[in-house]
């Protein structure tokens, strides 16, 4: 096991920007953006320019910075700028509602709020309400808003890191609040170096001549790791995408870049696998590796992938909670459909309703602990002593371990549900659904039929090509009946043109068993 000791006083920049540096590669690539290379000598000048700007503008120690950008070096200069005077960043999805950004302005207390010029019309929207922010910062053109680019004009490109504590507050992450309100997840300055130490080098490997791309967002713990941290570790570069990540375009750039680490998600590697000669159209002969998180990996997808590609998906197991992967799959020992073991330096457990462990072949849900989880959650004390008991954190996902000791994932502990008093977890037809040969993806609720009794439904978007008719309807039964009990078998299947989904990929079950119970409302009445 890797054993990482830091000083008491420590500060995460130093590790991730201001060595490169100091130790002599200041003209080595860091970032690609668009048709631009940006060196990590520009990225160290830029992140100390956005400090200083900050400082001018007010921000303190533990003061927290709004970040509402797209991925871009703009985004890069502010998180660590924010990070390295002691002030804490909050990387945020710039595709959300107005009330999310009020809420969580307000719940953060964010001092100063940066967005791209397009974002003006949706925040002000909320700026009335809003009861802490004080700047707001633009990195365009916008009446009434300091422009990013001239704040740095007049700041000193040189800066000492605050004396910071490893274990202060570095960063804050947004939860999706697919339960409730979005939660404030607070990780420390020493949280990364664990991620990147026990995962990036010792799973990945990851090399300083490695080029990384990321379809998942820097605002996503996952995407941060694998579009920032992981790379900035090394000495590596990363390409950043401020566009959603459509697989062709996406591709194509990946392709352009010679990207050799490749991160995605399910649904994207879905996505692509469904392009016309998808392997002729894209070089991907650079990429070493490819990685999988955001949901389990079905087997399907990853068998569709390397006979296209040659190329091995890496599933893993993460969460905003704990920074990044925990639990993964190997360089040549991939169990298609696990999601592999755990990653050396951390722990997991897998306990039943009473706390007990459970022995292999049984499903409960999966605890873990590690150095880089978060130590509590902002201003939800009440939610933070539910999923937080001393070390180990509930993931609130109900797993498995078999006899070899690969991991095998059976969905959210509020998905599953009863079916002839036999329990139902939906990801394990979603995953057969998608070994059909007409299927592209599928989402699978529990539904009342009557007597109250649940049955399984299946949503299911097909690939082109195949309709959505009666006798499909029959085909994806027979195939799961072949293959599964009788009371897996949807009850109903119902062709969409697409799944409801978090940005990080993630299916929202509760969507779909919220459009079922409206109906079931619609016909009562």
């Amino acid at each position: 096991m890797t054993k990482i000791d830091l000083p008491d006083k420590y500060n995460a920049v130093t590790t991730f920007v201001d060595c490169h540096v100091e130790e002599g590669r200041s003209r080595r690539v860091a970032i690609y953006y668009q048709d631009r290379s940006i060196t990590y000598g520009e990225v160290y000048e830029m992140v100390n320019r956005a400090g200083n700007a900050l400082l001018e503008l007010g921000v303190e120690r533990e003061n927290r910075v709004f970040l509402l950008l797209p991925d871009s070096p703009e985004l890069v200069y502010l998180y660590f700028g924010a990070m390295k005077i002691g002030a804490v960043p909050i990387p945020m999805n710039n595709r959300l509602p107005a009330a999310d950004y009020l809420y969580m302005l307000n719940d953060s207390r964010s001092k100063v709020v940066v967005i791209p010029p397009e974002m003006a019309e949706v925040l002000e929207k909320v700026k009335p309400s809003l009861c802490f922010a004080r700047h707001f910062v633009t990195t365009g053109n916008v009446p009434g808003y300091l422009n990013f680019y001239d704040l740095l004009a007049g700041a000193a490109p040189s800066l000492a890191p605050a004396e910071t504590s490893k274990d202060d507050a570095a960063f804050w992450l947004y939860s999706s609040g697919s339960t409730g309100a979005p939660k404030g997840v607070v990780h420390l300055h020493h949280d990364w170096i664990h991620c990147c130490e026990l995962y990036a080098r010792n799973i990945l490997n990851i090399r300083p001549d490695d080029i990384s791309m990321s379809v998942s967002k820097l605002f996503h713990a996952y995407g941060l790791g694998n579009g920032l941290m992981f790379p900035f570790r090394t000495g590596g570069s990363t390409v950043l995408y401020p566009e959603v990540p459509r697989p062709e375009p996406f591709l194509t750039e990946a392709a352009r870049r010679r990207v050799t680490l490749f991160y995605g998600v399910p649904t994207f590697y879905a996505a692509a696998l469904a392009l016309p000669g998808l392997a002729k159209r894209f070089d991907l002969s650079s990429v070493r590796l490819c990685v999988s998180a955001g949901e389990p990996l079905p087997a399907a997808i990853y068998r569709r992938w390397r006979d296209c590609f040659g190329v091995e998906i890496l599933d893993g197991i993460g969460s905003t909670e704990v920074l990044h992967i925990y639990v993964s799959s190997r360089p040549g020992e991939v169990l298609p459909g696990s999601t592999g073991k755990p990653v050396p330096g951390y722990e997991v457990k897998v306990l039943d309703e009473n706390s007990c462990e459970l022995p292999p072949g049984q499903t409960g849900t999966l605890w873990v602990k590690g150095e880089s989880a978060t130590p509590y959650f902002w201003n939800k004390h009440q939610r933070s002593k539910e999923l937080i008991r001393g070390e180990w954190f509930n993931t609130g996902d109900r797993w498995y371990v078999d006899e070899d000791g690969y991991y095998w994932y059976s969905g959210r502990a509020d998905d599953a549900f009863k079916c002839r008093g036999e329990w139902v977890e939906p990801v394990e037809i979603e995953n057969l659904l998608i070994e059909h040969e007409a299927v592209l993806e599928s989402g699978v609720v529990g539904c009342p039929f009557g007597a109250g009794l649940e049955k399984p439904v299946a949503f299911v978007v097909l690939k082109p090509g195949y309709e959505g008719t009666a006798e499909q309807v029959e085909s994806l039964k027979l195939f799961v009946r072949e293959r599964m009990p009788g009371y897996k078998v949807p009850e109903e299947i119902r062709f969409v043109d697409e799944l409801p989904k978090t940005i990080t990929g993630k299916i929202k079950r509760f969507v779909l068993r919220e459009i079922l119970r409206q109906e079931a409302e619609r016909v009562g009445s």
